[in-house]
């Protein structure tokens, strides 16, 4: 690549361009891995537990627990149109193996995939960017011109990946993508002056 000098063009080392930003975009796939991937699962058990409980299963692990199982007792009685027995596992400070249906194995399969999307998404979102500023050794305004043309290409491509998922006019969905970029550069450039 071979870029003309103006001498009254500042340039910068794109080391200091390049590395916050990869600093930044790995901070992020461990953000998004390690926060989605913790609610996925808090969701998940949330979910086991309500099945549970419907179910008339209550599961305890501690001894602390069995006042809360007593609630739950009662109010599933409350809940039951007739009187049914209510099943109580404790495991007795040992873990003990449960199986897991397909359907909570499915479920976890889902949230770790999710918790790896919602990591990778912001990855190469902040990566790709990047592109231009590893090819020079100081950054000008070109090498930010290269950028946007980086993302720019991204853009389309992304519109029509939507437009063919979605059975939807693809130059629409490259249209609403464009417009989503443009939005985002007026609100940088207006807080960033």
């Amino acid at each position: 690549m071979v870029v003309l000098k103006n001498p009254h063009q500042p340039t910068v080392p794109s080391l200091y361009i390049a590395l916050p930003g990869i600093g930044t975009s790995i901070s992020m796939f461990i953000s998004g891995v390690s926060g989605s991937y913790l609610s996925e699962r808090a969701e998940l058990r949330k979910k086991r537990a309500d099945l549970n409980m419907a179910m008339g299963i209550i599961e305890s692990e501690t001894i602390e627990e069995d006042l809360d199982i007593k609630k739950q007792e009662e109010e599933l009685k409350k809940v039951m149109l007739s009187q049914v027995e209510i099943k109580v596992n404790k495991s007795e400070g040992k873990k003990r193996r449960i199986k897991k249906t397909l359907h909570e194995k499915a479920q976890n399969f889902a949230g770790k995939f999710v918790a790896l999307v919602n990591g990778f998404a912001p990855l190469l979102g902040g990566l790709i960017p990047l592109i231009p500023f590893i090819f020079v050794n100081n950054a000008n305004f070109m090498t930010f011109i290269y950028s946007f043309i980086v993302i720019f290409f991204c853009i389309v491509l992304l519109g029509i990946f939507l437009g063919r998922i979605s059975n939807e006019s693809i130059i629409k969905k490259i249209l609403q993508m464009l417009f989503a970029f443009i939005a985002t550069m007026i609100v940088v450039i207006i807080f960033l002056g």
